[in-house]
């Protein structure tokens, strides 16, 4: 006797048929490409422009901190650090991270205030290759301010290929 439960074969249909498919998609093989690096230096200054609208990058009041040379490029530990007393009138709204040949030439955008305190971010970054890399702070007065750094990396990074 059956009870107040709908019939058996429903749900044991239904669950052969999800199970088969599942594992008809898992036998199938997968190929996953990472997307090579592509990047160019145009590339990364066509990112700056679109972050400072083209206005003049004026180059003083920012220091970046990154080793010059990297064994490898995984984990690469970074620190912009920008000259600025953080007042109410005075500070940092922005600071924007660029390279030069990672596929994404805007690795990073950090926005701050007046009460953020000390004007710095610190962070671990992917490398590619070896590379330059800059950072633009924005300023409340609407300026723009960079530094750059080249970084010499040994084993590069976002260039694997699973197959």
């Amino acid at each position: 006797m059956r009870g107040m439960q709908g019939p058996p074969t429903s749900s044991r249909r239904r669950f052969l048929g999800l199970a088969g498919s599942t594992a008809v998609i898992g036998a199938l093989p997968v190929a996953i490409t990472v997307r090579p690096v592509e990047a160019t230096p145009e590339m990364m200054a066509t990112a700056i422009r679109a972050v400072t609208g083209g206005a003049n990058v004026q180059t003083g009041k920012v220091k970046l901190d990154i080793p010059p040379l990297v064994e490898n490029g995984n984990s690469v530990p970074m620190t912009v650090s920008v000259t600025s007393p953080m007042t109410p009138t005075d500070y940092v709204k922005s600071i924007h991270v660029f390279n030069e040949k990672n596929p994404q030439p805007n690795m990073g955008n950090f926005y701050l205030n007046p009460r953020t305190g000390r004007p710095q971010i610190s962070t671990r970054v992917r490398l590619a290759d070896s590379q330059k890399i800059t950072a633009i702070a924005k300023l409340s007065d609407g300026s723009f301010w960079s530094t750059t750094a080249d970084v010499v990396v040994t084993l590069a990074a976002c260039t694997e290929e699973v197959i």
